[in-house]
């Protein structure tokens, strides 16, 4: 990759350093460069359509959160046919000292992560998916995922006017419609995922290393094969019988970095049973994940999960089943 003419050493410096130059150097300006002038951004609060959109939001966040930072963890990376593909993982830290989206100003001070799943075609961003821990923010301001999520369809006129989250069917087509890669280690995570989701969370204790560090939504960290498998089974048995999908997939080795792999699914169904998220009330909840995993070698075949980085958006969550309570 040449973007901007050798200005970058390779892919992973080029996300991070646009990210910097966004959000941290103020160049708010450069998305009209870094990003597709028709780019989709879904998250799982809805889609944006176009860099204006994305400008708009950028900006509203500095003004909220003007001392914020974006800490690169790890860029999982590789080519496709028409470009790049990249799932960037960050941990993100900010004092609340402006009024905005999350409410009067509390001085407080929070710090999460995000995961950015996009597609590149040359120096341009051209697809993105993206899943922030907005559950871990709202605990850090001092209030509650659900009744964050309420306050928000009241602000925006109650159930029959609040911004739908993102559905499947509301999706719109983007230039990358690819899968992403065939690499061993993505293709591990793929198959372990699936067990869990298969309801098989005896797949945790045999491929998870005793010393797994899993960092969840709400900011929350689990540490081993227990803390693992408690939430999972605290997710799963919200949305027993939703369906289970694997859109995309990116595994790597390779620079300085122990073997890992990117995967983006989701869960779409009725909240049925009682879990993570309360009573059930029959809700559709479509749940847009995004995990990440390094592998070492201590597993029983010589191979182990030791950490896992998982992330949906529990207040888009908490939305949806308001929503539906509010329309009943």
């Amino acid at each position: 990759m040449t973007p901007g003419q050798n200005r970058w050493k390779d892919f992973p410096d080029y996300i991070i350093g646009i990210t910097r130059e966004i959000w941290e150097d103020r160049g708010v300006a450069t998305l009209n460069r870094y990003y597709g002038a028709d780019i989709p951004v879904r998250s799982p609060m809805g889609i944006q359509r176009g860099n204006r959109a994305v400008i708009a939001s950028t900006m509203a966040t500095i003004h909220e959160f003007p001392d914020r930072e974006l800490l690169a963890e790890d860029v999982i990376w590789s080519e496709h046919a028409t470009g790049l593909l990249s799932s960037h993982r960050l941990l993100t830290r900010a004092t609340h000292t402006a009024d905005g989206q999350f409410g009067p100003a509390t001085g407080r001070r929070w710090v999460v992560r995000v995961i950015a799943d996009c597609a590149a075609q040359g120096e341009t961003i051209v697809d993105e998916w993206l899943v922030r821990d907005y559950g871990g923010i709202v605990r850090q301001l001092g209030m509650e995922p659900r009744a964050f999520a309420a306050a928000i369809i009241a602000r925006e006129g109650g159930p029959a006017a609040a911004v739908r989250p993102f559905l499947p069917e509301a999706d719109i087509d983007g230039p990358y419609r690819g899968k992403g890669n065939d690499n061993p280690w993505g293709l591990r995570l793929e198959a372990l995922l699936g067990r869990i989701m298969d309801k098989d969370f005896a797949a945790i204790h045999a491929e998870y290393d005793r010393a797994v560090i899993g960092e969840y939504p709400g900011a929350a960290t689990a540490v081993g094969r227990e803390a693992a498998t408690a939430f999972w089974l605290g997710l799963r048995s919200s949305f027993p019988n939703a369906a289970f999908r694997i859109h995309h997939r990116i595994g790597m080795d390779g620079g300085m970095m122990p073997p890992r792999a990117a995967v983006r699914w989701s869960l779409d169904g009725l909240h049925e049973g009682w879990g993570r998220f309360g009573a059930p009330t029959g809700a559709r909840v479509h749940v847009m994940g995004i995990s990440h995993a390094e592998f070492g070698p201590f597993g029983p075949a010589g191979v182990s999960l030791r950490r896992e980085y998982t992330l949906f958006d529990e207040i888009a969550i908490w939305k949806q089943i308001l929503l539906h309570e509010g329309e009943a």
